[in-house]
């Protein structure tokens, strides 16, 4: 019953702090239910996330260019998993408990994961558009030292831009900086750097991507007629067919997946440059924290490799001797 008094009264983030800000109003269950979601969330998409970076990391035969990218993007997914009980703190709390220099560089942290996401989709769009569209090329043109470069400076561009950007909009200023209350922890952009935020780190990658995309489906389309009628005509399917068609595979897989983040996060930055409420922000901003649980889903679903490595590494095989050669294409 106490508890329930207390519900009905202001509480603040900081009682002994006159400027301090007020906690959201939420019942013991609402608390329960949400943090007990969180949790769950938080460690299925670490779990998850988790055996894709062992399975590309441990097995030969999916270190592949391609395969490079999924693992990276996979690490960033893993990272946003375990941040996730942080946000939940912040978005439900409504406090930040831990002092301005810890938001800036949590700012810094979690913006560039979620733009190297983005950045690591636009990567694996152009890997498969050389794939599909210039298969003769993609052996020289895309190898595991280029992709490895690419990887790192996506990585750092994010990281750059980003701590640019929380820099110049004075979280490290503290003699200067103006917030509402003492104990908030958000970001304040002005308009030019919202624009360039906008342009930068979702507009530009997102046309990248659907470009390319709508290419190689194209050009997918394109091949699929040709087998057809090359197995229509009596004729068997050569190397060169079976290739074509695995190559076509994993691009509508990858597509799937690049399908699956824009669902997610388009709603969030139409919202976020218009005026909608704070609770509808804050659900889709677990939206798109939730598409780094659905990833490995795309991949358990699409993938007959990662369904093997999964059963590999539950059941310990995987520290078998040379298992680390096992070829998990063609095992039963």
């Amino acid at each position: 019953m106490a508890y329930e008094k207390e519900d009905h009264a202001i509480q603040y983030c900081f009682p002994a702090v006159n400027s301090s800000c007020i906690k959201g109003k939420h019942t013991s269950h609402e608390y329960n239910i949400v943090y007990v979601f969180v949790s769950l969330l938080s460690a299925w998409t670490v779990f998850l996330n988790l055996l894709v970076i062992i399975s590309i990391s441990h097995f030969k035969k999916l270190h592949t260019p391609t395969n490079l990218l999924v693992l990276s993007l996979a690490v960033a997914d893993l990272l946003i998993g375990l941040v996730m009980p942080i946000e939940a703190t912040r978005l439900i709390e409504m406090c930040w408990y831990f002092g301005d220099t810890f938001c800036g560089l949590y700012s810094i942290f979690i913006a560039m994961l979620l733009s190297a996401s983005l950045s690591n989709l636009a990567l694996i769009a152009v890997d498969r558009y050389v794939a599909v569209c210039h298969p003769l090329l993609y052996p020289q043109k895309i190898t595991m030292t280029k992709t490895l470069i690419s990887i790192c400076l996506s990585w750092v561009c994010s990281s750059t831009f980003n701590t640019a950007f929380v820099v110049n909009n004075g979280y490290f200023d503290m003699p200067h900086r103006i917030a509402p209350c003492y104990g908030e922890c958000s970001v304040v952009m002005g308009f030019a750097w919202r624009v360039t935020d906008l342009i930068m780190s979702f507009i530009f990658p997102c046309i990248l991507i659907i470009t390319l995309y709508l290419r190689i489906f194209y050009v997918v389309h394109q091949q699929v007629k040709v087998i057809n009628t090359l197995m229509k005509g009596g004729k068997s399917e050569n190397e060169g067919s079976v290739r074509r068609k695995t190559e076509s595979k994993a691009a509508l897989t990858l597509g799937i997946i690049v399908t699956v983040y824009l669902l997610c996060w388009i709603p969030y930055y139409i919202c976020s440059i218009s005026v909608i409420s704070s609770a509808t922000i804050n659900l889709l901003t677990w939206v798109v924290y939730m598409n780094s649980g659905l990833n490995p889903m795309v991949y358990a679903l699409f993938y007959p490799w990662f369904k093997k490595t999964i059963k590999h590494i539950l059941t310990l095989k995987i520290f078998q001797t040379a298992s680390s050669l096992v070829n998990i294409f063609t095992e039963h």
